[in-house]
């Protein structure tokens, strides 16, 4: 039996409330929803100095009432929308985590035109699928799609930006949620996954932060 890859050893270790019913008149209100669990930084130090493909994202969702908003009106081409997502995440990995070597959107898709009947297109390998955080094996063909792609890049893991929402808090200022997951694209498993949560007055402000809080950086204080 091969042995386990440390990379994958040290991902692993980074890794529905039910509806409730009123209660009758005579009881007490139940206690309050505990607060969202917090954002799981991207395990960086596991993969430093690995070839990592960060894929494009695919699926922006906004909330129907502020995707009318004017605030969200730069956003609501879809594929300029991806694209601007793209942009910002990107920059964030890499200035952010520059100890990995992060293979952007932009270069996937070079390596697919290159490579024809071998890799698929990695704007359409259904990599959205991963946002459902019940989800711990990858389906094919999703898997095997980014098994090829891996073995023409040269790595083992894929990170995913899986979803992004945006919405309105109750205080006005726009929230994201951003969805990540990153896969062992050898042997098909979700190593580790996170929503990341930020807020702002833009839509930009918002992902910024949701990435920031995935993303932080380690000043090597006490």
């Amino acid at each position: 039996m091969n042995p386990i890859p440390p990379i994958i050893i040290a991902l692993l270790s980074f890794s529905c409330a039910a509806g409730a019913q009123q209660p009758p008149a005579n009881q007490p209100a139940p206690a309050p929803a505990p607060p969202a669990p917090p954002v799981l930084p991207v395990p960086t130090e596991a993969l430093v100095g690995q070839s990592v493909a960060l894929m494009p994202i695919t699926l922006i969702a906004p909330d129907p009432a502020l995707q009318a908003d004017s605030v969200y009106a730069p956003y609501r081409d879809r594929r300029a929308a991806l694209q601007w997502a793209d942009s910002l995440i990107g920059e964030a990995f890499v200035g952010r985590a520059p100890e990995v070597q992060w293979v952007l959107p932009a270069e996937l898709r070079k390596v697919a035109r290159r490579s024809p009947g071998i890799v698929g297109d990695p704007d359409q390998m259904g990599q959205a699928a991963l946002r459902s955080p019940k989800l711990r094996d990858i389906p094919d063909p999703l898997r095997s799609s980014l098994r090829n792609l891996m073995a023409v890049v040269g790595g083992r893991v894929a990170m995913v930006p899986a979803s992004l929402g945006f919405g309105r808090q109750a205080d006005g200022r726009i929230r994201a949620d951003l969805s990540l997951a990153a896969a062992d694209t050898r042997s098909g498993k979700v190593l580790w996954r996170s929503i990341a949560i930020g807020s702002g007055a833009s839509p930009r402000e918002a992902l910024d932060a949701a990435l920031v809080a995935v993303l932080p950086l380690d000043t090597g204080g006490p």
